[in-house]
């Protein structure tokens, strides 16, 4: 099994605690973020649960390391469907200019931390999806 440096493993552990705290927050101010779900996405305030949910256990995941390769590409996933059907549309079509920093802002917070789940995820090499061939 390959050794992680302990700046790694500190940098991972840090990343989990963030995702956990979303995820909290995500459960705690549900009512807050339903206007920025499409109004063409049925749900409402059960995708802010779910993403909640989906954020703290990718962090218990990365904590506990199980199930890394998985957690951390779907992490990726999810932060890259954020950046199309969220802060794109956001940035595009918001007239105030403070808004469109804001969604600017998020576009590039939410590619540095599917990055960051990508290189997280390419380093589990003791789990195996069966795509060791294409990494």
């Amino acid at each position: 099994m390959k050794q992680y440096h302990i700046v790694s493993r500190i940098a991972i552990y840090l990343l989990a605690v963030v995702l956990i705290c979303f995820g909290i927050y995500h459960f705690l101010n549900a009512r807050d973020l339903v206007v920025y779900i499409p109004p063409s996405l049925p749900g409402g305030l059960i995708w802010a649960h779910m993403l909640g949910a989906a954020f703290i256990l990718t962090g218990l995941s990365f904590i506990t390391n199980r199930w890394v390769k998985f957690t951390g590409y779907l992490l990726a996933i999810l932060l890259f469907v954020f950046i199309l059907i969220i802060h794109i549309p956001n940035y595009m079509w918001a007239g105030d200019k403070d808004m469109r920093t804001l969604a600017l802002i998020n576009i590039l917070k939410d590619t540095a931390i599917a990055c960051f789940a990508l290189h997280i995820a390419a380093g589990a090499h003791h789990q195996h999806l069966h795509l060791e061939d294409s990494d």
